[in-house]
């Protein structure tokens, strides 16, 4: 039940907020002081902020278009393909 909460929580987040507390569990891990227990618990965290943050970048790139101006001069858009 915690885990939903968390999740919840996560899902309200916009991509700066879980970006935000994704760097700060970073650089929590990386001093090395973490209790292996609290240091799990947030790598857990940092991995559903990390498939959120993706998550809400594959939205941001499905709603941009490229625009485009047609060999008749008229200016048409498509959406974007990244590659």
């Amino acid at each position: 039940m915690a885990k939903d909460k968390t999740q919840q929580d996560i899902a309200k987040m916009s991509f700066e907020q879980a970006l935000e507390e994704l760097k700060t569990i970073v650089e929590q891990l990386e001093t090395g002081e973490t209790r292996l227990d609290d240091a799990i618990s947030a790598y857990e965290r940092g991995s559903q902020l990390k498939r959120h943050c993706e998550d809400k970048l594959r939205e941001a790139q499905a709603k941009i278009e490229k625009i485009s101006l047609g060999a008749d001069g008229n200016v048409a858009s498509e959406p974007f393909d990244a590659e």
